[in-house]
């Protein structure tokens, strides 16, 4: 293996996996440290690497013939994708170390894991040897000094840690996407998960709630205060509020709706009126919206702004004003390709597409799917009785209600390993 000696796991963290050909199969999310009943310290037998559609396989240490902080090679031989589930002897050393209070010898010092390195011995077995420790201080302005010992020099490594920060598995974490933070969050024991989930952001936690599990989003809102619920509610988009409201009692729903900023909580009430399986309870309230005297200079700045979705920013709807939802008289649309086939200074009203049939909020999901797939379209326009505009039903929209309601849930969709020959095939 052509690879340090050392090397801190914390810094292996999201580093690209290759397979022998050069090209990148997964990326890496953790090491696989197994317990030993002496007292050396344990011994790491692989890593968990996340694969295309959120799949984490076990790579053993045998398999890789380069492992450093810029790439991870494995060597030939069939990859065994099954999905990775840890034994009780395992420990996952980013998951259930960074973060640990822990207490070092001699001196006492308390402080906070925030990396673990392993090595490897001339025999070629890897254990985990050395901890970086932040030291605590009570002082705000200034950090602690950061101590790397011996493994055997920390107290407090083992068993169940009764307090934690978040402070160093969220620096491991904060390149993801949300998606796969999203996907990370449910390997996580439910304390562990719902402690990472306050910690983050407001918008971040907005963003991650909207790829997990139904069930995990309550919990997670659950563990909030309502006024922080209430603040998550807000950056979310109001579509994803409302799927998010919908799975709870009523009561609680008019307890966070409450303490929304009313212009967040107006279009969130609308959408939770429309029958579930409907475009109404699909659709987004916020489309791209201007009006017929706008440039098609103007339309392309509006669909770059970044907190577009693709699908989205795909299309700008014509309307009179106002430009909110509901809107003016709907006018038709312009694709974003069309805009950037016509001269900046056009006005939208010139090139308005207006020959396909817009949706009601009472078209049914079949037929919003029969639609979208024969028109090509990534977008539809939701107007009313009066002609207005009340939003537009994205193809990510129409996906999200076609699957499995557990299609987010890793375990739903992969499935567990349960036997013990088959754990045996995970680990390689």
């Amino acid at each position: 293996m052509s690879t340090p000696t050392r090397v801190y796991i914390a810094r292996l963290s999201g580093v690209a996996v290759f397979d022998p050909n050069g090209d990148q199969v997964g990326r890496v999310r953790d090491a696989v440290a197994r317990l030993r009943t002496t007292q050396r310290p344990p011994e790491v037998v692989g890593l968990v690497a996340e694969m295309p559609m959120r799949r984490r396989i076990f790579l053993s240490l045998n398999r890789i013939t380069s492992l450093d902080a810029d790439a991870v090679v494995l060597g030939t031989g069939t990859l065994n994708l099954r999905r990775f589930e840890k034994r009780p002897n395992e420990l996952l050393v980013l998951q259930e170390l960074l973060d640990r209070r822990v207490q070092l010898d001699p001196g006492g010092q308390s402080g906070a894991v925030v990396d673990v390195a392993m090595e490897c011995s001339r025999g070629g077995e890897w254990s985990l040897t050395r901890v970086a420790v932040r030291e605590q201080t009570s002082r705000l302005t200034r950090r602690g000094h950061l101590h790397q010992v011996e493994w055997d020099k920390v107290r407090g490594l083992s068993g169940i840690a009764t307090t934690r920060g978040t402070a160093n598995l969220l620096a491991v974490l904060e390149d993801m996407r949300p998606a796969d933070l999203a996907n990370a969050l449910q390997d996580l024991p439910d304390t562990r998960r719902n402690e990472v989930a306050a910690a983050l952001d407001d918008e971040r936690l907005a963003d991650v709630l909207s790829e997990l599990p139904e069930h995990d989003q309550v919990e997670i809102l659950a563990a909030l205060d309502r006024e922080r619920a209430a603040d998550v509610l807000e950056e979310m988009d109001p579509d994803d509020a409302a799927d998010l409201l919908n799975e709870l009692p009523p009561p609680e729903q008019d307890v966070l709706l409450d303490l929304m900023e009313p212009d967040e909580a107006d279009p969130v009430r609308q959408l939770l009126k429309y029958t579930p399986g409907t475009a109404g309870s699909v659709m987004t309230s916020e489309p791209v919206i201007l009006p017929p005297d706008a440039t098609v200079a103007e339309a392309l700045a509006r669909v770059r702004e970044p907190q577009l979705s693709p699908a989205v920013a795909a299309q700008v709807f014509v309307t009179r004003a106002p430009m909110t939802t509901p809107t003016g008289r709907y006018l038709g649309m312009v694709h974003f390709q069309r805009l950037l086939r016509e001269p900046p200074a056009d006005l939208l009203g010139g090139i308005v597409v207006n020959d396909i049939d817009p949706l009601r909020p009472t078209t049914p999901l079949p037929e919003i799917t029969r639609r979208m797939a024969t028109y090509d379209l990534v977008a539809m326009p939701v107007i009313d009785r009066n002609n207005r505009l009340v939003g537009a039903v994205t193809v990510d929209d129409v996906l999200d209600h076609l699957l499995p309601r557990d299609w987010r849930d890793r375990d739903a969709v992969t499935g567990a390993l349960t036997t013990e020959e088959e754990l045996d095939e995970a680990h390689g």
